[in-house]
C-alpha cells in the first residue's frame, strides 16, 4: 500500500525535474544566444577607415550618443552600445566633445575614445548662426587662401545639389551652408568643405522635414528665411518652437514679423556701421517691411528647421529675451511691455 503511494509521488517528482532541467536548458541557451548576439554587436561595422565626425553635446544620455553613433553607421546596434557602457560602468566618463571615429573601430575602442575626451583636432568647423561673411572669414582663419575660399562659396558651383533644389534662382547661398565639423587633412579643399555641408543638409533636409514645413504653408526657402531668423533670436530647442509659432501666427494674421536680427543684417549686409538700429532701412528689416526677407540671414541647424515644421501649441504673440537669459512671451501688447519693463532693463537699451 505504501509502495503504491510512493509512485505517484516518484512520477511527479521526475515529471517536475524534467521540466526544471529543459527550463534550465532552454535559460542556458537563451543567455548564451543573447551573449552571442551582444557580442557580435560590439565588433567593428566594417573594416572601412573613412572618418566619420561625431558631436557629442554637453549633457547628452548614453542613449542619445548611442543613436547617434548608430545612425551615423559607427556601431551596428545602439542597445549594444548602452549595454556596454552600462556594464563597464562607464556612463558618468563619456565627455562631450567631437571625434573623429571609423567604422572599423569596435565598440569598446570608442567607448575608449569618448571616456578620454580624445577630441578630434584637424577640423574644420562651421558654427550655426553664421552668414556668408562670417563663414568666409572663418575658412581663411583655418588655412585655406582668399581665392580657394571665395571660388568655394560661389553656388554655380553647386547647381543642382539636392540641398538646393528649392531655392529660387535669384537666391544668394546665404543661409545654406549647413553647421558642422568636418574632417580635413593637407589635401582638402575649402570646396570639399562646402560640399559636405551641402550634403549633411540635404541629410536634414528629409522628406517628413520637408513635408512638415509645407503644411505650415511655406516653401522649403522661405522655412530655411525663417529657421535663419529664428537662428539668431534664440538657442534652446523650447524657446525655438514657441518662437516659430510666434512667427507663424504673426504670418497668419498679416502682422509684421518685428525681427530685430533682421535689421541688424540689413545693416551689415549693406556695409553700414548703423548695424545697432532696429529701424535701418533695408528690405530685410522686418520691423519696418511685410512678410518674409528676401532672404536667409544666417545658416541654420536642424533644431530650427524642426521648430517650425512642429512649432509649440501655444497662442503668444510676443516675446522678450530678458537680462536674465530667459526668454519671456506674451499674447498682448500690455503684457509683452511689462514684461519688458520688468525682465529687459539692460539688453533693451
Amino acid at each position: 500500500m505504501n509502495n503504491y503511494q510512493a509512485n505517484p509521488r516518484k512520477r511527479k517528482f521526475k515529471i517536475f525535474m524534467t521540466i526544471f532541467i529543459v527550463f534550465v536548458i532552454l535559460l542556458a541557451g537563451g543567455i548564451v544566444a543573447v551573449r552571442q548576439v551582444y557580442t557580435s554587436n560590439l565588433q567593428a561595422v566594417s573594416n572601412s577607415e573613412e572618418v566619420t565626425v561625431i558631436t557629442i553635446e554637453s549633457g547628452s544620455s548614453t542613449k542619445e550618443i548611442a543613436l547617434i553613433l548608430e545612425e551615423k553607421g559607427i556601431v551596428k546596434k545602439s542597445w549594444a552600445f548602452e549595454w556596454y557602457v552600462r556594464n563597464n560602468n562607464k556612463r558618468e566618463l563619456l565627455k562631450a566633445g567631437t571625434y573623429a571615429l571609423r567604422p572599423s573601430m569596435d565598440v569598446p575602442e570608442i567607448v575608449n575614445v569618448i571616456t578620454k575626451g580624445d577630441v578630434a583636432t584637424e577640423l574644420v568647423t562651421i558654427l550655426p548662426g553664421q552668414r556668408l561673411d562670417q563663414i568666409r572669414s572663418s575658412l581663411i582663419n583655418d588655412g585655406f587662401t582668399p581665392d580657394a575660399v571665395d571660388k568655394a562659396l560661389d553656388p554655380k558651383l553647386y547647381e543642382g545639389h539636392p540641398a538646393l533644389v528649392d531655392t529660387p534662382r535669384e537666391a544668394s547661398f546665404e543661409g545654406y551652408i549647413y553647421p558642422e565639423s568636418f574632417q580635413r587633412t593637407a589635401d582638402t579643399t575649402p570646396t570639399q568643405i562646402i560640399t559636405s555641408s551641402l550634403d549633411e543638409l540635404s541629410k536634414q533636409l528629409t522628406p517628413s522635414l520637408r513635408s512638415a514645413i509645407n503644411k505650415q504653408g511655406l516653401t522649403i526657402h522661405e522655412g530655411v528665411i525663417l529657421a535663419s531668423i529664428i537662428e539668431q533670436e534664440v538657442g534652446n530647442m523650447d524657446d525655438k518652437a514657441k518662437v516659430a509659432q510666434v512667427f507663424l501666427k504673426r504670418r497668419s494674421i498679416g502682422m509684421m514679423l518685428g525681427s530685430d536680427p533682421t535689421a541688424f543684417y540689413g545693416a551689415i549686409k549693406d556695409g553700414s556701421s548703423d548695424t545697432n538700429n532696429v529701424f535701418y532701412d533695408s528690405p530685410y528689416n522686418t520691423r519696418i517691411y511685410e512678410g518674409f526677407p528676401p532672404g536667409p540671414i544666417s545658416n541654420v541647424s536642424v533644431s530650427s528647421l524642426q521648430a517650425i515644421a512642429k512649432p509649440a501649441n501655444t497662442d503668444f504673440l510676443f516675446f522678450v529675451a530678458g537680462d536674465d537669459g530667459t526668454t519671456h512671451f506674451s499674447k498682448t501688447v500690455e503684457e509683452h511691455e511689462a514684461l519688458t519693463r520688468k525682465y529687459c532693463t539692460v539688453l533693451c537699451q
